[in-house]
């Protein structure tokens, strides 16, 4: 008895957890970055353009359309990420966990005209 009480327990507290993962990503906001076809780089928040958010993790879907653009970010204190190449097209997911400071992304390959900035606080 005390073995099958503790199975249940055990496959009770798994099923908890995997549920509670399931709704911290469904709860996650949602980015989403545009770079080309020509010459336009943007990062939107239900459709608006991103000037500020809260500190926190996001999910950024960027899509890339263009093969001779790119998609970076450059955070605070150093951290950059490139979430696509400049040969790449296409759509890629990724979930980042912005800390307060002041961001930029941009297109790694036209930086100098193809960016912007944000602020995380």
């Amino acid at each position: 008895m005390a073995r099958a009480t503790l199975a249940f327990a055990t496959a009770a507290a798994v099923a908890l957890s995997i549920v509670g993962a399931a709704l911290s990503r469904a709860n996650t906001p949602t980015l989403a970055g545009t770079v080309g076809p020509g010459f336009s780089i943007s990062l939107k928040k239900s459709g608006t353009l991103v000037k500020a958010l809260k500190a926190g993790t996001y999910k950024f879907v960027i899509n890339d359309k263009s093969n001779f653009h790119g998609y970076s970010l450059d955070e605070p204190h150093g951290f950059a990420k490139d979430f696509t190449k400049i040969t790449f097209v296409g759509k890629k997911t990724f979930m980042v966990r912005l800390k307060t400071g002041k961001y930029k992304y941009y297109c790694p390959n036209h930086e100098s005209t193809m960016f912007a900035h944000f602020t995380v606080k």
